[in-house]
């Protein structure tokens, strides 16, 4: 489902989110992650050793809350793609190059500054990988009504 051009500056604007994932026991589990757009598609980072990687490989169903810290809010109810081939370390290098507006030069990794090929290394030795959200549904409050 495309996103509205409102959506998308609030997607923009707006890093933090809550992803929700269903549990075995069928109940939804909630963690904090941050969101970028890239390329219009909407991207995390996880590993293959968290929760919410198993979670998703056996259920790809997602919602994601994006708030704005005050009053505004996006839901997107989604099905994720997990990015984990050969070329998850360099959309890695990508996806946080936006996230940290560091079009070149350190990026920044648990308060260390890596160039580029320390900080693809460290994502090769962690085996990062991008949740790819696709859009089925989206709700929520952007602006203050009128």
């Amino acid at each position: 489902m495309p996103l509205s051009d409102e959506e998308l500056e609030f997607l923009r604007a707006n890093r933090s989110a809550a992803m929700i994932t269903v549990g075995e026991d069928g109940v939804p589990k909630v963690v904090q992650v941050g969101v970028v757009l890239i390329d219009g598609k909407l991207w995390s980072s996880g590993v293959p050793s968290r929760v919410r990687t198993r979670r998703l490989r056996r259920d790809p169903r997602c919602t994601l809350f994006v708030f704005d810290g005050r009053y505004f809010w996006l839901a997107l109810e989604t099905r994720v793609e997990i990015l984990d081939g050969p070329d998850a370390p360099d959309q890695s290098v990508r996806m946080f190059r936006e996230m940290q507006n560091r079009p070149e030069g350190a990026l920044g990794w648990f308060g260390r500054e890596l160039d580029e090929d320390e900080f693809r290394q460290a994502m090769i030795d962690e085996q990062r990988l991008i949740y790819e959200f696709h859009v089925e549904r989206s709700y929520g409050m952007l602006s203050a009504p009128a």
